[in-house]
């Protein structure tokens, strides 16, 4: 299972990306609210519990500050995505994509491009799928609908003219 975690109900729209990418490969999870800064008893016991829990991925997304990645990785052994979130107190999404891009030595955290829940998803289904069969199978048949669907545009481009 993922665990999807967001610091707040306003990263919902890009966090669902992750769980829709989740779904479409078969991958189990969870989603909830677990802010860095408003709730960080909250946080220390979701980072402490998720793998008895049996949670074997966290994808966290954060805005602004984005501490919510870096200290669930602190906490817990299990590997941790960070997305990082262009939100309204932002500095053009560079602040978070800083916050969880430059983690220190020990302490990493898998970073994706911002607002990129989606290859976040991806990226645990993938992680998952070095144990799991049928995760696997799936992940292959993911990547060759992408192969197809460029495929199917060669003639296209290949024959395009100016006019």
């Amino acid at each position: 299972m993922v665990g999807i975690i967001m610091g707040s109900k306003s990263d919902l729209p890009v966090m669902a990306e992750a769980a829709k990418a989740l779904k479409e490969l078969g991958v189990a999870f969870e989603m909830t609210v677990v802010s860095a800064h408003r709730t960080p008893h909250r946080l220390m016991e979701y980072a402490e519990k998720a793998r008895e829990r049996g949670i074997k991925v966290v994808v966290a997304g954060a805005g602004g500050a984005a501490h919510l990645p870096g200290m669930v990785a602190s906490i817990t052994t299990l590997p941790v995505i960070g997305v990082p979130i262009k939100s309204s107190n932002s500095i053009d999404g560079w602040d978070s994509i800083l916050s969880i891009l430059q983690m220190p030595a020990g302490v990493p955290v898998a970073t994706v491009a911002l607002n990129g829940a989606r290859n976040a998803g991806i990226l645990a289904a993938q992680i998952i799928g070095t144990h799991d069969e049928q995760i696997a199978n799936k992940l292959e048949a993911f990547k060759a609908d992408l192969r197809d669907k460029v495929l199917t545009t060669l003639e296209e481009v290949e024959n395009f003219k100016l006019s």
